[in-house]
């Protein structure tokens, strides 16, 4: 096994970090209205308080992101996103866009793959949100410091089925309305993930109806997870009933 294929520190010849590419998966998917991240996570031990194993992050009030790798690198760069966000804001009076705070990450992790005594950031992110105009926004940043932006993608160690899923299935029908957005996200995750809702997180991001606010965040709790696997599995199920009604009688 080539040294770049086990270390977090090592790109291999084509660029890539193989231990982010092993890592759990993360989705995100933008909306006419809303966005929605979803992202696998390990099973938490009982003693364990599952708010210290968080995947998904708010860095202000209109973005949130997630990250595929190495949970200490992803804290170092949520704390510098979260004080660029408020500088920012101390400094000309209005939030970040998206794209900025998205550029901002990826310059930090650009200047980490050349500086002599640093190793790359060992995490792939996907950040969401809204811009100050209502437009929803969804970025995603390389460890190499590259950043595009997207309709929907993923990352982690299905990326590619699930980004197929995604381009397969992602239309303006899919992506109408909340429920809508919500179910494909789950849809695309259980591409890779098969153990239920104990091992999904889900947070939505939307404009607000409350005074004062413009957007709104929330973490889905596990029930809400439950019930949207409950729809997802029978709406699944109606259709491999539906395919199987059409197909002659006698055929396999």
């Amino acid at each position: 096994m080539e040294r770049y294929d086990r270390a977090i520190t090592i790109f291999s010849p084509d660029g890539h970090l193989f231990q982010v590419e092993y890592a759990q998966e993360a989705v995100g998917v933008r909306g006419k209205n809303c966005v929605v991240i979803g992202v696998e996570k390990k099973s938490i031990p009982t003693l364990q308080d599952d708010r210290t194993i968080r995947k998904i992050h708010s860095i202000d009030e209109h973005v949130m992101l997630a990250f595929a790798g190495l949970s200490a690198d992803a804290r170092v760069l949520v704390d510098r996103a979260r004080i660029e966000c408020q500088s920012y804001k101390l400094t000309l009076e209005d939030p970040v866009t998206v794209g900025y705070i998205a550029r901002f990450i990826a310059n930090t992790k650009q200047r980490f793959t050349q500086s002599p005594g640093r190793r790359p950031f060992g995490i792939s992110m996907l950040i969401g949100g809204f811009d100050f105009d209502g437009t929803p926004r969804l970025f995603k940043t390389e460890p190499s410091g590259a950043y595009y932006e997207y309709s929907a993608n993923s990352t982690g160690r299905g990326e590619k089925p699930v980004r197929e899923y995604l381009e397969e299935h992602y239309n303006e029908e899919s992506t109408a309305d909340e429920a809508n957005v919500l179910k494909l996200v789950v849809k695309a995750l259980s591409q890779v993930v098969q153990s239920g809702a104990q091992n999904i997180e889900i947070a939505i991001m939307k404009p607000s109806t409350e005074p004062g606010r413009t957007v709104d965040y929330r973490i889905l709790p596990i029930e809400e997870v439950e019930e949207l696997i409950k729809i997802v599995d029978a709406e699944r199920a109606e259709a491999e009933a539906e395919e199987a009604a059409k197909k002659p009688a006698g055929t396999k």
